[in-house]
């Protein structure tokens, strides 16, 4: 065996090969691990250039691996208005207000994460209120879930966006009694202003900058870029190489590309990105849209507003013949399916996938499944379907506005966790960063208590274990890229992305778990963090 260059040793390393850490010592040379050896004969291994770092008590373990982000969206929003807390629209027009008075020189201000649906105050969501605050600047504002944005009569101008302005596909320019804009954009709308964003490439390679000192802080050592919503652009693939081939790139970042049938597209992405830290992977695209919304397609109507119960984003013989296609040639797909009725459209589309190319070890998947009918719930694993939840989800919205839209009944089947893994389904963990923050140690908490910071259990049955927690945020997402074998363990071989915690968490009481942080992370054998 070569001499390492540095070893990794501790008490508690959870290598994710077992259940519980384990004292020991990870043998590195170059950007490989050696062997993971007892900690009591690392003096058999070392050489005097080999460099030691011992953190005693401390949890070291793989690192983070996030299946669900939006990288350069999310960077965008880091320094933006924060409305996950207001309670009205005035509430929420007076700290764009106040964010305008410290940043007078910005061309646009950017907030997310209202709530309507939470409102003490039932105002409703209007451009009146932010141009009484904003009325020269262009403003856009996120809802919590990225599926509608609010804007003041600047940013509608700038969109050219007008009552005689036609709603798109699967998207609502919202209009008053007398067919003038409200400023409300619900699904593809969206993209009518943020397609006119400004956004050059010296800025998106900041915002990338920003994003890896988060994630290096947080210790995600690689990510899944679902991209920017709604565009789904894949432009930023290039940003990331060069990042890469400039020694820059501390994370790794697999991407997608738009469900749309183009498939020249994917091969010449599947052909170019395949490198060590950045992997073109696949497909994603949306079957539905979200409860808060009512644009998520449910099977049966939603318990507040009978008779409807949303729809898909595209046809469903579309969906399946660009599914069936892409399978065809061996790429992965992975939809967006909040709807019980989304969900069940997607299985059944990968089921004729399957009947019509043949079984293979395709690893497609299915995000957020936040509703699913229990006869389908067996036939992830039937069909080698991957369940990418995100588990801070839970502390989203409140349970009795989800329980105002979907009712007690379907609120039994809401966000299944443990029933799904139970029922032989691959769990694979996420954030679904900037919709929730990027810190995956409180998924790690919802996942193992499932509470909300209102004190409210959703489902206590659907709790996990730490160690199954933990394994679905590393060696599940390695998996779901086909990556296995060389991420997701610390084991002999395997590529050296690892992290230390400033405490073991198998040890401490669960409220601790959230509040735990990261000390030191190591991506490619090289340490990129310490605290």
């Amino acid at each position: 065996m070569q001499t390492p260059d540095i070893i990794v040793t501790g008490n508690n390393v959870f290598t994710g090969t077992t259940t519980l850490p384990i004292a020991a010592a990870i043998l590195i040379h170059n950007n490989t691990i050696l062997d993971v050896v007892e900690k009591d004969s690392i003096s058999e291994f070392t050489s005097k250039e080999t460099k030691i770092y011992d953190f005693g008590d401390k949890l070291i373990m793989p690192g983070f691996h996030d299946f669900h982000i939006h990288l350069l969206l999310g960077s965008m929003l880091e320094n933006s208005v924060q409305l996950q807390n207001v309670h009205s629209a005035k509430e929420a027009a007076k700290l764009v207000q106040e964010y305008q008075a410290k940043h007078t020189d910005s061309p646009l201000i950017i907030g997310s994460g209202w709530d309507d649906n939470s409102w003490t105050n039932k105002e409703p969501v209007h451009r009146k209120y932010l141009d009484e605050v904003v009325s020269d600047v262009p403003v856009i504002l996120y809802q919590a879930e990225f599926h509608s944005a609010w804007v003041n009569t600047a940013m509608l101008e700038l969109a050219g966006i007008t009552r005689d302005t036609e709603n798109p596909e699967f998207g609502e320019v919202v209009k008053d009694e007398n067919g003038e804009p409200t400023g409300l954009l619900l699904e593809h709308a969206v993209g009518l202003v943020t397609k006119v964003m400004p956004m050059d490439l010296e800025h998106k390679e900041q915002l990338l900058e920003q994003f890896l000192k988060e994630a290096a802080r947080y210790g995600v050592t690689s990510v899944h870029d679902l991209l920017r919503l709604p565009e789904m652009s894949t432009e930023e693939a290039e940003i990331y190489a060069d990042f890469e081939n400039k020694n820059k790139l501390t994370a790794r970042v697999h991407f997608v590309a738009p469900l749309n049938g183009d498939l020249n597209e994917a091969r010449r992405l599947r052909d170019h990105y395949h490198s060590n830290m950045v992997q073109f992977t696949g497909f994603k695209q949306f079957i539905d849209g979200v409860l808060t919304s009512y644009t998520a397609y449910l099977q049966e109507p939603y318990s507040n507003k009978p008779g409807l119960i949303g729809s898909t984003v595209y046809p469903e013989e579309l969906i399946r013949k660009w599914t069936v296609e892409a399978d065809k040639e061996n790429f992965r797909v992975r939809f967006h399916c909040i709807g019980d009725k989304a969900v069940k459209l997607a299985l059944d589309t990968f089921e004729e996938a399957q009947q019509q190319n043949g079984k293979r070890d395709s690893r497609h998947a299915i995000e957020h499944i936040e509703m699913i009918r229990e006869e389908d719930i067996p036939r992830f694993h039937e069909l080698g379907v991957l369940a990418s939840i995100q588990p801070e989800h839970i502390n989203g919205s409140s349970y009795e506005v989800f329980t105002e839209l979907i009712g007690e009944e379907r609120m039994q089947l809401y966000m299944l966790q443990k029933t799904l893994k139970d029922a032989g389904a691959t769990l694979v963990y996420g954030s679904d960063y900037p919709v929730v923050g990027l810190n995956p140690l409180t998924a790690i908490y919802r996942a193992v208590t499932r509470l909300d910071d209102d004190g409210v259990v959703w489902s206590k049955d659907e709790k996990i274990t730490l160690s199954e927690a933990l394994k679905a945020y590393t060696y599940a997402p390695a998996y779901g890229a086909f990556r296995e074998n060389e991420l997701g363990t610390l084991e002999a071989g395997k590529l050296a992305d690892l992290i230390v915690l400033d405490r073991d968490l198998f040890s401490v009481s669960i409220e601790k778990i959230k509040t735990a942080s990261v000390l030191f992370t190591m991506v490619d054998g090289k340490v990129i963090f310490e605290r």
